[in-house]
């Protein structure tokens, strides 16, 4: 009954997507702080081992900071990171909590960051958007993962500058074995889409780096559009590699004219890609039926 209002129903569709999208969004504030904490730990694991093993140094781990329970993306519990009040269940309602508690810690009235409701309205908001445009289908939930996934990794590169492949790859295969079925594309542009992904802003790279002699960008720009070729078909990427550039080169000029960055600080590239890519997988085919009319 539920599943065939779902499908017949698409107010109702998208209204449930959206509560769901609040929930799922008050986890990705999760994955978006802890997975680069973990990823740092476990590095630093992996330089003291390797010092160790083939060096024979005498150094030892400081474990005196480190936590004694696990730490994941499951526990330990959320705290506030002022005063360590553990965050109760109807503290921790997306959006509402925000907003009843004033955006201050119940404990010791520190400010919460508008942040984190923005992103669980951001991860609603898309959500909703996908099964609105999609319905309920495959692509609709496939296309609502990758909403979620695209906005970890751009506030993870945007907080880090790592785009990390724990979240790339599984979604880089992802859209390939979706594609065997023509989800979004065929198969063939889907293969050729990951890999013009990739070698395009490979060679971009690799050409800026022999003139100035600097890195314009990092690995995980690459295996990014690689994934977005991957889901879309390589008939997207001139699409997303334009935008992303114009929206980046905005953003950034207009940042360093009103004196919020500096310029030798690089600005992450992954961000302005996610945006694109978002976009492309909802209206790609209208933007590029226009630009095609342009130019003819």
């Amino acid at each position: 009954m539920l599943i065939e209002l779902l499908k017949q129903n698409l107010i109702f569709l998208t209204s449930s997507i959206f509560i769901l999208g609040l929930l799922v969004g008050s986890f990705l504030n999760v994955v978006i702080y802890r997975l680069p904490v973990m990823f740092k730990r476990e590095w630093r694991k992996d330089c003291y081992t390797y010092l160790e093993e083939n060096y024979k140094a005498t150094i030892q781990l400081d474990t005196s900071k480190e936590p004694a329970e696990p730490f994941n993306l499951v526990k330990p519990d959320s705290t506030c990171p002022v005063c360590g009040h553990q965050i109760r269940a109807w503290e921790n309602i997306p959006v509402i909590s925000y907003l009843f508690l004033k955006a201050k810690c119940s404990n010791c009235k520190t400010p919460i960051s508008i942040r984190y409701p923005l992103i669980e309205l951001l991860s609603a908001i898309l959500a909703s958007l996908c099964a609105w445009h999609f319905g309920f289908s495959l692509a609709g939930l496939a296309a609502i993962f990758l909403s979620w996934a695209l906005i970890s990794l751009a506030m993870i590169d945007y907080d880090t500058q790592y785009l990390p492949d724990q979240i790339i790859l599984p979604f880089l295969w992802l859209g390939i074995i979706l594609n065997l079925n023509n989800t979004f594309t065929d198969i063939e542009s889907s293969i050729i889409g990951a890999v013009a992904g990739y070698l395009s802003l490979w060679s971009v790279y690799h050409l800026f780096k022999l003139i100035t002699n600097k890195e314009g960008m990092g690995y995980g720009d690459f295996k990014l559009l690689a994934l977005l070729g991957a889901w879309m078909g390589w008939q997207y990427l001139p699409a997303i590699i334009i935008f992303s550039s114009l929206v980046g080169a905005i953003i950034g000029v207009s940042l360093i004219l009103f004196k919020k960055h500096q310029r030798e600080v690089p600005i992450p590239f992954g961000p302005y890609l996610a945006i694109a890519g978002w976009i492309a997988l909802i209206w790609g085919n209208e933007i590029n039926q226009s630009y095609l009319n342009w130019i003819s």
